[in-house]
Formats: structure tokens, sequence, C-alpha cells
């Protein structure tokens, strides 16, 4: 069920430019510097071996993959064609038993309860209705199941980034901001009619580049937001990246030349299903 009130959103149209955005450049460059963050999610979710598990919005497959080196029976879904063919390759080269499946996570193609567990890493929060994922990842999982998120939350700096790449592309009107699924009372109000339990934990990923400017320009080539804001922005692109290099110097924790480390604070959030 859609939450968004009184006001009127294509989530179709938005789904569709979303769909087109996370397609653009190759997230899955991106997704290998956060792999440690579904390695946590997926120890600290206590999932057990032989779980039947839906890692939604996955991406290049690191929360897939990390569950079936738990021992878990995992699906991978995503609507990005290009990210399930890189987390299929790379479940062949580590020989990990995943199957994937293209599909929207405000519409999850399973049957009510067919999951023991779900996991999300910073991936269904991009989903522009949330009360729909919401009722959808409490519907596919079976009473006394996890739902396991990882959210970037809006202080930190991932949440900090979007506000800048927003103050110079506006996102869609109307449409809930992503980041609140890093706040524990959004999370609270979203996931608790259907929950016996929510836990959350915030946690910490560092992001590490050479530099500063190196940093920005793997995210403009890879990271598909970025991508996609540099390219409509067209010449006025060098405003956006000043300010990109201002925020990051002021939270590179270095502060050296040669090597940035930049703390991105994120959520983890175990929602155990009523």
């Amino acid at each position: 069920m859609s939450d968004d009130g009184d006001r009127q959103v294509d989530y179709a149209a938005v789904t569709t430019r979303q769909q087109a955005t996370w397609a653009t450049g190759d997230y899955s460059a991106i997704g290998t510097r956060i792999v440690i963050m579904s390695e946590r999610l997926v120890d600290n979710a206590d999932l057990r071996s032989g779980d039947r598990v839906l890692d939604v919005a996955c991406g290049s497959g690191n929360a897939a993959l990390a569950a079936a080196r738990a021992g878990c029976r995992p699906i991978g879904l995503d609507y990005v064609p290009s990210l399930l063919e890189r987390a299929r390759a790379r479940a062949e080269l580590e020989g990990l038993p995943v199957e994937l499946v293209e599909g929207d996570a405000q519409s999850l193609p399973f049957e009510d309860g067919e999951f023991d567990a779900v996991l999300s890493v910073v991936g269904v929060m991009f989903a522009p209705d949330q009360g729909a994922c919401a009722s959808e990842l409490l519907r596919v999982t079976k009473p006394g199941g996890k739902i396991a998120l990882a959210s970037w939350t809006p202080e930190g700096f991932i949440g900090q980034m979007f506000r800048v790449i927003g103050s110079h592309v506006p996102p869609p009107p109307g449409v809930r901001p992503p980041l609140e699924w890093g706040s524990e009372p959004r999370l609270d109000e979203l996931f608790g009619s259907g929950a016996g339990e929510i836990r959350h934990e915030r946690r910490v990923h560092n992001f590490r580049a050479p530099t500063r400017q190196a940093f920005v320009d793997e995210m403009r080539d890879f990271y598909g937001p970025m991508s996609r804001a540099f390219e409509a922005l067209g010449d006025g692109g060098g405003a956006l990246e000043a300010d990109l290099l201002e925020l990051l110097a002021g939270l590179d924790r270095r502060q050296e030349e040669d090597a940035m480390s930049v703390p991105g604070a994120y959520l983890e959030t175990v929602i155990t299903r009523a």
C-alpha cells in the first residue's frame, strides 16, 4: 500500500526513470566498496544454514552472496538486468548457489511467507513507494522470520552527498526522500504494525580513495545517480563537482593529500516478523 497521503505521484513513471538511472555507469564497481556491510548484516541477523533468503534490490549480489556463504538458499532480485548478470558471474566464480530474478521491490513476484529472511543493503531504500516496499517485505517474510536492512542515514556522508546533488538537480516532486530509511522513527512507522521486534544499530563504513578528486571521478563514472546528475548539468557540472569536493574536505578524517577516508554512517535494522 502506498503511503503518499494526499500527494499524487506517478510511481510507475518515477520507477522507470530510476531504473534507467541505476543502469547508468556500473554500480557493481561501487558495490565492491561496501561488501563488508552485507557480511556484517547477514552475521548480525543470525541467519540459519538452510534458510530461504531474499536479497531485494540486490545490485551485483553482495547480500545474496553473503547469505550463500552462510549456508543459506538465497534469491537475489533487481530491476537492472546488467547488475543481475554481474551477480551471476560472481556466484559462478565463487561456486555459490544463488538464484537471480528480475523484478521490482514494490511488487515482489513471490508468495506470502515464502522466505525465512529478507535482506536489503542500501537497495530497497531507493524505491519510490516506501509504503509498498515495506508491505511487500513483510508479506513475503514468514511469521517469526527476519527482515534485515542496511540504510544510509540522512545526516551521514551519503545523506549529505544526496542533498548536495539535489541542490543542483532536484529530485522528483512528491516522492519521499530515500534517506528516510536511515531514520529509526520512519522504519518503526513503516514496519511497526507487522513486527514483533525491531532492533536498530548505528554503524559506519569508511570510504577510502587516493584523493578526494579520485573519489568524485569514480562516482561520476560508475554511480548512476551521480552520473545522471552530471549528465543533466552538462557544462554546469563544475559547480556540483566543487560542492562535492568541499563536502569531502569537511568530512575527510585523514586530511592528507594522498589518502582520503570519509566515514559513511548507516543504520542497520533487524525486524522480526510478527
